[in-house]
This record gives C-alpha cells, sequence and structure tokens, in this order.
C-alpha cells in the first residue's frame, strides 16, 4: 500500500465525516466551536458562506450530517449538529456589514432564474456580488419557492424564512412574483446570456384507485393542500382525516390537520414503520401529538356514500425480503381493513414537470421526462441553460438545492465569461497547528460522556391550538453550549511526521481506541487485517506513513481515531501534531478573485 498523500484536499475531508456527508460541505465543527465560545455571529457566517438558510436549515434541514457523526463511535446519539446551526442563527447580532457588497456598475452579463426556492436564490446570491443583473420569476405571491410552501410554520417561522430570502432578494435581484413562466423559448427570446431551471418538483403524485372521482372534493394532494394552507386558502379540514404516505411531507400533512380541525388524524402507510422515509424526529414529533402511524396497509378504494367520502379499505401486508434486499409486499389471508374519515390528503411523493419546456430549443431529456444534465457543472444540452435543486436530478432536502445553486453559479459565469465550463475549482485548505504550549491546543479536546441534549418544545396543547406557534424553542445558551462540547473536532487532524518518529510505541499504549499500529507494509487487504484493531469500514481511509528506520510503517485507522490528541501529547518528538484542517468549497466570486 502506498503511503498517504495528505496534501490531497479530499484526504482530511473525507475524515471530517459530517462536513463530507453535508451536501453543501459546511464547515460543522467550525461553526460548532464558535457557538462554544459565544462567536454566534462569527458561527452564522460561517454557515451563511456554504449553506445560505441557517436560520431555515437549522429547523427543517433532513440532517445527513449526522448519522455520520464520529459521537457515533462513542455513544448512541450524534451531536446535534442541525440545532446547534439554529443557534447561530437565533443569537446571531446584525450581519448587514458582513453581507456582500454589490457593484453599481454592472458587467453587462443578464440571467434569468425560474423559481423562488433554494437553488435559484443560491445562484443569485453568488452571481450578484459579481455584477450580474439577475431576474427572478415565480408564480408565487412571495421568494422562498418550497421552504414557503410546503413546510408549515410551526416548523419554520415566517419571520426566519423572510430574513434569510431577504438577505438575498435586498442584493438587488429584479423579482417578477405572481408570474407563471409557460415557455422557456419565450425567455431565452429576451437575449438572457443564461437561464437557471430552479422550478422544483412541482406536482404532487395521485392515487388512482376506485372511487378516487367520486370523492375528489374531499381528496387532496398533499403538497397542494400545504401550500393552500401556507396562503390561506385554506383553514380548515374534517375531523376524521387520513394521511396516505410515509415521507416528511405527509408527516407535515398530518400536523397540520391536527392545528385545523383534524381531532382524529391517521396516517397510513405501506411500508413497514421502519422503512418509512419521513426522519426519525418527524416521525416522533407526530406521534407525540396523539397522531397514530399504521403501517403494512395498501390502499384498496376510497368509500363514498351518497355522493360523500365516508373512509378507505386497506389490505394488510407483511414485508418479505430476496436474497438481494429486495422487498416485496405480501398479502395477509385477513380481511381488508376500513378506516373512517371525512377528508384524505395524498402525500406519497412527488414528481417534476416541464410542460413550459419545449421540445424544439436544444434541451434534451431523458426516458424519465427529465433534462439531461452534465452531473458537475448542472449544464443542459441547450449551453444557455442550466437546472438546479429538484428540477434537475428529482426531489431532495433544502441542503442538496443549495449545493446546487453553488455549483451551477460558478458554470454561469464561467460561460457567461467565455471559460471551459468544465474546468472546476479546486477547494480551498488550510492545515495549521493549533499548539499552544507542550500538552496544550486551542480547542477542547476531552471527549466527555454527555448524552445528547433535548430540544426543548412548547407546550402540546397551545401549540395545536395554533399552526403559528413554533414547537421547537431550540436550545438556550447554556444548553448550546452543552452540546457543542460534545463535538469531537473531528477536523483537528492527527498529522504524523515519519522523520521525527522513534518508534517508541508511546502512541499506541496511549490510544483509547487501538487506532495506531506499527507494522510491516502490506497490501490495503492485508493490512486491515493485522492491525490492532481491524479496519472493516472500507469507506474510510487508513493513514500510512513512509516506511520508518526500521522498515515498519504507522498506520492509522481514520474511522476509529477521536482525535483527542492524546497521540500527540504523549509523543516525546513531536512526530504527532494536531493541525486544524479547514476546507471550503470554492464559490462564484472566489473563482473570479
Amino acid at each position: 500500500m502506498k503511503p498517504t498523500d495528505i496534501s490531497d484536499p479530499e484526504y482530511f475531508h473525507k475524515v471530517v465525516d459530517c462536513q463530507y456527508a453535508c451536501p453543501a460541505h459546511t464547515p460543522v465543527p467550525e461553526y460548532i466551536r464558535l457557538i462554544a465560545a459565544e462567536r454566534y455571529t462569527d458561527a452564522y457566517m460561517v454557515n451563511w458562506e456554504s449553506n445560505v438558510f441557517p436560520g431555515i436549515l437549522g429547523r427543517t434541514c433532513d440532517r445527513p450530517c449526522e448519522p455520520a457523526c464520529r459521537r457515533g463511535r462513542v455513544e448512541e446519539e450524534p451531536v446535534a449538529i442541525c440545532r446547534l446551526k439554529r443557534v447561530a442563527a437565533d443569537y446571531k447580532e446584525d450581519i448587514a456589514e458582513r453581507l456582500p457588497s454589490i457593484p453599481t456598475e454592472k458587467n453587462g452579463k443578464k440571467v434569468a432564474l425560474v423559481g423562488a426556492g433554494p437553488a435559484s436564490l443560491t445562484v443569485a446570491r453568488d452571481l450578484m456580488p459579481l455584477g450580474y443583473d439577475i431576474d427572478l420569476f415565480d408564480e408565487q405571491a412571495l421568494g422562498g419557492g418550497f421552504m414557503r410552501s410546503q413546510i408549515p410554520s410551526f416548523r419554520l417561522p415566517e419571520e426566519v424564512l423572510a430574513e434569510e430570502v431577504n438577505y438575498v432578494l435586498d442584493m438587488g435581484v429584479i423579482t417578477h412574483f405572481n408570474t407563471y413562466v409557460d415557455s422557456l423559448k419565450s425567455l431565452l427570446d429576451k437575449e438572457y446570456d443564461a437561464v437557471f431551471v430552479g422550478s422544483g418538483a412541482p406536482n404532487g403524485r395521485d392515487l388512482k384507485v376506485p372511487g378516487r372521482e367520486e370523492g375528489a372534493a374531499n381528496i387532496h394532494i398533499g403538497i397542494n393542500w400545504l401550500e393552500s394552507v401556507a396562503f390561506g386558502h385554506t383553514s380548515s379540514i374534517g375531523e376524521k382525516v387520513i394521511v396516505l404516505g410515509g415521507g416528511n411531507t405527509a408527516m407535515d400533512c398530518c400536523r397540520t390537520s391536527r392545528r385545523i380541525g383534524g381531532k382524529d388524524v391517521k396516517v397510513i402507510v405501506r411500508s413497514p414503520f421502519e422503512e418509512m422515509k419521513a426522519s426519525p424526529w418527524e416521525k416522533e414529533d407526530a406521534m407525540h401529538e396523539d397522531i397514530p402511524i399504521m403501517d403494512n396497509h395498501v390502499p384498496v378504494d376510497f368509500v363514498v356514500d351518497q355522493g360523500r367520502l365516508v373512509g378507505m379499505h386497506f389490505e394488510k401486508v407483511r414485508a418479505q425480503y430476496d436474497e438481494n434486499g429486495k422487498r416485496s409486499l405480501i398479502p395477509l389471508d385477513e380481511p381488508h381493513v376500513f378506516v373512517e374519515c371525512d377528508d384524505v390528503l395524498v402525500a406519497i411523493g412527488q414528481e417534476n414537470a416541464f410542460p413550459w419546456i419545449e421540445r424544439d430549443i436544444g434541451l434534451e431529456f431523458d426516458q424519465w421526462d427529465m433534462p439531461k444534465l452534465d452531473p458537475q457543472t448542472f449544464q443542459s444540452t441547450n449551453p444557455r441553460v442550466f437546472f438546479g435543486g429538484d428540477s434537475a436530478f428529482g426531489p431532495e432536502n433544502i441542503i442538496t438545492a443549495v449545493a446546487h445553486g453553488h455549483q451551477a453559479a460558478i458554470s454561469i459565469d464561467k460561460f457567461c465569461q467565455g471559460k471551459d465550463v468544465t474546468a472546476r475549482p479546486m477547494p480551498g485548505t488550510i492545515l495549521s497547528s493549533t499548539k499552544m504550549g507542550v500538552h496544550e491546543w486551542n480547542f477542547d479536546n476531552a471527549v466527555t460522556n454527555d448524552l445528547r441534549f433535548k430540544v426543548p418544545h412548547a407546550d402540546k396543547y397551545q401549540s395545536l391550538s395554533d399552526r403559528h406557534i413554533e414547537v421547537e424553542l431550540g436550545f438556550d445558551e447554556k444548553l448550546a453550549y452543552a452540546e457543542a462540547e460534545r463535538c469531537l473536532n473531528c477536523d483537528v487532524q492527527t498529522v504524523f511526521t515519519d522523520s521525527l518518529c522513534i518508534e517508541c510505541d508511546a502512541c499506541v499504549d496511549i490510544c483509547p481506541t487501538r487506532c495506531i499500529t506499527f507494522t510491516e507494509s502490506a497490501e490495503e487487504t492485508e493490512l486491515r487485517g493485522k492491525l490492532s484493531a481491524p479496519a472493516n469500514n472500507l469507506a474510510q481511509d487508513l493513514y500510512l506513513s513512509e516506511p520508518l528506520k526500521t522498515g515498519r510503517v504507522m498506520v492509522k485507522d481514520e474511522d476509529v481515531c477521536l482525535h483527542c490528541g492524546l497521540c500527540a501529547e504523549r509523543c516525546p518528538t513531536a512526530a504527532w501534531d494536531m493541525q486544524k484542517f479547514l476546507y471550503s468549497v470554492t464559490k462564484a466570486a472566489e473563482v473570479q478573485s
């Protein structure tokens, strides 16, 4: 096995599991340390540079970072990364002076954005400081896209959404709200230098079973219904409600129903409970609000009596898996289950729809009627048209849309400047020692045993009475500090200098996870099996030194290292050093500068 090249920016990036798992690659440990130091505004700006919407995401993110959190090597629950992001937003000071300045002299290039969701807003945020003129089109009355129309206000207050959306719009974006773009061709004819499509996945899937047409008056598509509630067009629902579907939209539908008249609300899903697509915390919140979840029930029909919807029939099933793990739902030999209802909300998925994009403008679509895109540049087969967010590769989440927006902005800027769109910029990296004294570091490296702290909630009965009352209250400063101290600082890397090593094995003796081994080199597969603790997680790399004086090599399993710094404290020759690694995805403005 070849020695590790730690100059490769992706090597240590991969070791910072939380940041690596984040689609926008937000420097998570960096902002958590700032929160612990009560530098909330600085923590907010670290977030804002990467994910654009810290206050929104601190309440609504799907949290891909948390399952990757290295705290999971120590105890069951990861650091509450998402809720700490909210702390930075809740306690920050005015950031107006920290926002990018917008040049009064423009660069002569004009870009159109279709849709005012997170992807389009990210593109605007990255391009406006470069002097672009930007027109934004959206059929809604206000900006935010699905963040506004599909996320209930008891999860995301209007004032939080408006604040962070307006940080972008106030840069001088020309907005065209209440405007549905019905022709991409006509938009291209207006001589925009580029067009970015961030129109989302606007169509909710319907359920075509008997009784659908007869009961249509009381059967609602989930995302459309949520939008109607959000904009005040719908203010009530029947007392008995069935929500079909097992994703986060279904959880939003059932919890919203409880707040506008639903007294007996049930979520009914085809899959087993454990396989529902909804985030675990979303399911927990729904059940906390007395909403039962009936799993393994497949819809059979809507039951309509004298022109009125009165219930649904379901077939009970069990999950069966083949040798490849593929699931089949096997019907049980039991009578169909009848569930009464006044209304049904169908939340079984979303689909893209591009009826407004002509098929004769050089823009190709695949067999699923999705645009053919370069997955790195987000450029379509019509070089002037770029996509991002749900409209690019199908429904995802806010943080993925933001990541798309950053990359699409780089591509648009390169395209408009006549540069090679495929030449992607390298990330910015800094690796610096954290040493202050012989055994002192400028970070807290104690591996505490504190379990994850719970986020306080509003009184259940009060919050159920008003859909505008935010349910999660967020951490106060004391709880935020305690939760931040659970972070293991996995961006502070253990850097090994082989020329200083005297092979005393002191680091091996002190390591609490037995992640360091001195041994003869071999091929990786063999090497993984003969370490002090076998390195079985192939997704994480081994750190391998050059051959030492005895011919042995130092091998460290990056998967189980806790970054505690004990090896560096114990080493008599300073062959080990704790060095902070800062990784930043390059944005469009930084490419030009």
